[in-house]
């Protein structure tokens, strides 16, 4: 049985060595547009943005689903999930050059059938750490008729796929894996120290530490909307913008961030959120997608300094219409650059690049 948790994967020299027409879909995103075409930015002064209109290109024959997660590396190698079959994952360097998929030969390991992948494909998270970049990897629940569960479990891997631990739904424990009671995990967060956060954003709203070597450290939260209660906790993040770090939670159906200690002690609530989804850090500002259609930027006193392409009230068949507006904003990352990526909850995925061009 293969350790990898995506084993087949197609790199660059596979698609060109594909049809025309397949090769011709890797162009590169920075594309020049037409002559009747005019840039799409969104955002103002230092917060100004280009849209990358061809940025996220996939070749024929392969389309993305219901956008999960997107993540930057080191080399600014854009990671892509989402709940399609063709491909599971999409690598692109940042100028959209479409680098490896991982796609529907999902290990056997973990017993499941390519659909059932999509069924619960829904966290990754990029971690540097001592040793190396791994990458933990969130998996809804899902309850196939007159069949046992799948999902709920959380995976670390190496950054070609190789599982080396998994936490929640397993068959059996042993030195790289551990039952845990994840009723249906969203989201995974490392801190400096190597201590895990997982989110049961879609279950139990519970919030579980655990250590660098995967030991359970304590358990908070349950459903409410008083402070320490959660109503969808969809996303975590430890952030280092102060001098120590914080733990922050999206709690999406309570329109708020709370904020923690590193062990978990209730800090603050940053209100007026519109259903926030998850984080990302990028020179000391936190970058949040909202499923209520906008992106939020907010810096290290958590004070918001912009809000993005705000799409609220925008109907599922106008969203091609309106390239300046987000429609579901999932998940999103920003590269080295001041790029960032946003990655939306809708049947097409939609990755899109929004280069920094400050005024």
């Amino acid at each position: 049985m293969s350790e990898f948790l995506f084993p087949r994967r197609l790199t660059r020299r596979d698609f060109l060595a594909a049809s025309g027409a397949t090769a011709a879909g890797l162009a590169l995103a920075g594309t020049a547009l037409g002559a009747d075409e005019k840039p799409v930015t969104i955002g103002t002064g230092k917060w100004t943005y280009t849209l990358d209109p061809k940025w996220g290109t996939l070749p024929e024959g392969m389309k993305y689903g219901l956008g999960c997660a997107i993540v930057v590396d080191s080399k600014d190698r854009i990671i892509v999930t989402s709940r399609s079959e063709n491909p599971c994952v999409a690598i692109f360097d940042r100028d959209g050059k479409l680098l490896e998929t991982w796609n529907k030969d999902f290990v056997e390991k973990v017993g499941m059938k390519p659909g059932q992948v999509t069924a619960t494909a829904h966290g990754l998270y990029w971690s540097q750490e001592k040793g190396g970049e791994f990458l933990y990897w969130t998996e809804n629940v899902a309850t196939p008729k007159d069949s046992p569960k799948i999902g709920a479990r959380i995976y670390k891997t190496d950054m070609q796929g190789k599982i080396l631990y998994t936490l929640g739904n397993v068959e059996k424990e042993g030195s790289t894996s551990q039952k845990f009671d994840f009723t249906n995990p969203t989201d995974v967060a490392v801190a400096p120290n190597g201590d895990i956060y997982v989110v049961d954003g879609y279950g139990s709203q519970r919030v579980a530490l655990f250590d660098k070597d995967w030991k359970h450290k304590k358990t908070i939260g349950k459903r409410g909307k008083e402070h320490g209660e959660f109503n969808t906790c969809h996303g975590v993040w430890v952030s280092t913008i102060k001098k120590e770090p914080e733990v922050y939670i999206a709690d999406r159906a309570n329109n708020r961030l709370e904020v923690y200690s590193l062990d978990l002690e209730y800090k603050r609530t940053v209100p007026d959120m519109r259903q926030p989804c998850c984080f990302y850090q990028h020179d000391g500002h936190l970058y949040i997608p909202e499923l209520g259609a906008r992106v939020t930027i907010i810096d290290g006193d958590d004070k918001v300094v912009a809000r993005l392409g705000d799409g609220a009230g925008m109907k599922r068949e106008d969203v091609p219409k309106s390239p300046e507006k987000f429609f579901t904003p999932h998940a999103m990352c920003v590269d080295s650059k001041g790029d960032f990526y946003v990655l939306e909850w809708i049947d097409f995925g939609r990755p899109r690049r929004f280069k920094h061009t400050p005024a």
